[in-house]
């Protein structure tokens, strides 16, 4: 073997190596996302009132399946309208830390709830008693761990700050703790208000933006392997809808993507979502 093939095939070698254990980092870093935080946002779609409505039912089903796995959640932000309903919230899911090693957290577990959700049912703001279908849209986020690296730099924001209300008392009220952030390139907007200072907020909205430019990049990634288009903005109405919750003329939860399907949705609604969340891992 010649010196130039000698070191022909180390540099080879080499780049085989550095290959691996990027690869194996990445693995790992994933394995990460799946057993760490999540950030759930519900979105209102076609439906008015009756779509709020159906938000609000939402966060309530999984705030309830939250507290079957022993986990916790905060505001982070929240849109209501004056019905009790919601225009738009979102909530950071914290696992157990104790329980989460060797399967999946929040993250893991929630992943594939993102997606339209459909509501079928007689209408509460129909003086008729119509039956009306309305719509919301599930995002899931990951808490991205630092060690994946989602530069941003300062020039591509836009930071706002507004008066936020909710916990706090009047003291947050009076100050602008509230917090936009607009992410110049992608035109990517996240709000966080829970926080009692604008600096908490700020921090959680950075959290958010990572979080859905970590996930932008990953479709842009699997969408080039796959030689695809990036889907545009799914629309929140008919024809989208990854799972139908029927309460009117009969009662049934059904998952589109998958096939299961219940009768029994008052338990789906109290947080029984095993079933639909155990097929969904096969997506």
């Amino acid at each position: 073997m010649s010196s130039a093939d000698f070191w022909a095939d180390k540099e080879k070698a080499q780049a085989i190596v550095k290959e691996l254990h990027d690869l194996k980092a990445r693995f790992l870093d994933m394995k990460a996302i799946d057993r760490g935080d999540a950030i759930l946002t519900i979105l209102s779609g076609a439906g008015g009132d009756d779509a709020e409505d159906f938000s609000r039912m939402l966060l309530e089903m999984y705030f309830k399946f939250i507290t079957r796995q022993g986990w916790n959640y905060s505001i982070v932000h929240e849109n209501k309208n004056d019905h009790g309903g919601y225009r738009n919230v979102t909530i950071e899911i914290i696992g157990n830390p104790s329980t989460s090693s060797g399967r999946s957290g929040p993250y893991g577990t929630l992943r594939n709830e993102s997606g339209v959700h459909r509501l079928v049912r007689i209408s509460p703001f129909n003086a008729k008693k119509l039956r009306h279908t309305s719509f919301s849209m599930i995002e899931v986020l990951p808490k991205v761990p630092k060690t994946i690296m989602v530069e941003i730099p300062e020039s591509d924001l836009k930071v706002e700050f507004a008066k936020a209300g909710g916990p706090g008392g009047q003291n947050v009220n009076k100050r602008e703790t509230a917090v936009r952030i607009v992410h110049i390139p992608t035109n990517i907007t996240v709000h966080a208000t829970g926080e009692r200072s604008q600096a908490q907020n700020r921090e959680k909205a950075m959290e958010i933006l990572r979080a859905k430019l970590f996930k932008k990049k990953e479709e842009e990634a699997k969408a080039l392997k796959e030689n695809m288009q990036i889907s545009k903005t799914t629309e929140i109405e008919w024809g989208n809808q990854i799972r139908s919750y029927v309460l009117h003329p009969y009662k049934m939860v059904k998952d589109h993507r998958t096939g299961v399907e219940t009768s029994d949705i008052g338990r789906v609604l109290e947080g029984g979502l095993e079933e639909f969340i155990e097929a969904e891992k096969s997506l």
